[in-house]
């Protein structure tokens, strides 16, 4: 096994080396890596999610200021292929210093980014060792990776073989190459009923509608403004804080939409005559998957479900367009429930490397295991959700 770690492009190799077996290689500079990155995003063979596109994760670096802190994990094969890639984050934390996967809660998947569909077979004890030898040569006490779904696209996720389950899951669907038959199977008859005749109600009471996914900078402005007032506006409801009103996650999300092949893709049902936004879904974007990551509507209009309906207009573009995969992300909705028919089960694998870091992986598997036991619960979680109001007074 080979581990080689690179503190900045051009500086020296540090590390073990032993002939054959898997290589574990750590980058600290995003640039060094770019090339790389983009070959295996480019070639067909290439697997993984939309959240390991380059694009996605130099952006949410750039714009959050956690550049300076990334670290790319590289594992090649014996003959030197590159066969796995793992962006990450160095956080330091009290006596210890941990890579987490990057991206935070933003990325519902961490999964990590494969040459092909076989390097998922590669053993989850090789990998863990190659790893952990790469984290030691690093400095690194444990490598803490959230939102790792067990099973990819029918590929067993190696990195996920010791996770803990996660408190939530995440929901979608496989979408058919005919897209109205692939609206037929999502929604129901009677679904698709009350649809039609809200979006006929709608259209009458306010003027023509209009789908719309933002083709041009502006568009990606306004539907992105668009949403943070119906969020904020939500979340204000809900007494709760709005994960989306730091600057750094706007500027994320503006970097992300923009240019001719965005990582994220924004859709919107407008009032055609005006523009005004009755709804916006944004999501990570491959040329395979929609993974849906935030949604907002106009509780103005929100006797008309806009948000439904931009749902089901959304399902059948993403059909039209050939993608094969939508999801919904991680955590529980009515929405979700409702048309997807698939449940991807999520785990958090902390992997340790040093005696501090085995030690961070007992408090972090009891913290998401109590965390797991009390979303899971209906009486805790209640328990739970009356002790946050009581502290946000």
């Amino acid at each position: 096994m080979t581990v080689i770690v690179h503190e900045r492009a051009g500086a020296d190799m540090i590390g073990e080396r032993a002939p054959g077996g898997l290589a574990a290689e750590i980058v600290a500079d995003l640039s060094a890596v770019e090339a790389l990155w983009r070959s295996m995003e480019a070639d067909p063979d290439c697997f993984g999610t939309p959240y390991q596109r380059f694009d996605w994760i130099a952006s949410y670096l750039r714009a959050t200021g956690t550049d300076g802190e990334a670290r790319v994990a590289v594992l090649r094969d014996a003959r030197g292929r590159p066969r796995m890639l793992l962006p990450l984050v160095l956080v330091r934390e009290p006596g210890v210093v941990v890579a987490r996967s990057a991206g935070d809660a933003h990325a519902n998947y961490q999964f990590p980014l494969l040459a092909a569909r076989d390097a998922a077979a590669i053993p989850a004890a090789a990998l863990h060792a190659a790893l952990a030898r790469a984290g030691r040569a690093g400095g690194i006490d444990a490598f803490v990776l959230r939102h790792q779904p067990r099973v990819w696209d029918g590929a067993i996720n190696p990195l996920a073989a010791t996770g803990e389950p996660e408190a939530s899951d995440a929901y979608g669907l496989i979408l058919g190459p005919d897209p109205e038959a692939t609206v037929r199977r999502v929604f129901s008859a009677d679904a698709r009923k009350k649809m039609r005749s809200k979006e006929k109600r709608l259209a009458e009471a306010h003027g023509p509608l209009a789908y719309r996914r933002a083709g041009t900078p502006e568009e990606a402005r306004a539907f992105l403004a668009a949403f943070y007032v119906q969020k904020s506006a939500r979340f204000a409801g809900m007494g709760i804080a709005d994960p989306y009103a730091a600057e750094p996650i706007r500027r994320f999300l503006a970097a992300a939409a923009s240019g001719a092949d965005p990582a994220i893709e924004l859709h919107a049902l407008v009032l055609a005559e005006t523009g005004r936004v009755l709804a916006v879904f944004g999501g990570a974007v491959d040329g395979a998957r929609y993974s849906g990551m935030f949604t907002a509507f106009d509780p103005e209009f929100g006797r008309f479900s806009p948000g439904d309906l931009l749902l089901q207009h959304l399902v059948r573009d993403q059909a039209e367009r050939g993608r094969r995969g939508f999801d919904l992300g991680v955590g529980e909705a009515r929405y979700k429930a409702s048309i997807c028919d698939e449940t991807i089960e999520m785990v958090e694998t902390v992997l340790p490397v040093t005696l501090r870091g085995r030690a961070y992986r007992l408090v972090r598997v009891g913290l998401t295991r109590a965390k797991r036991r009390v979303k899971r619960n209906p009486r805790l979680r209640a328990a739970a959700e009356r002790l946050g109001a009581l502290r946000r007074r």
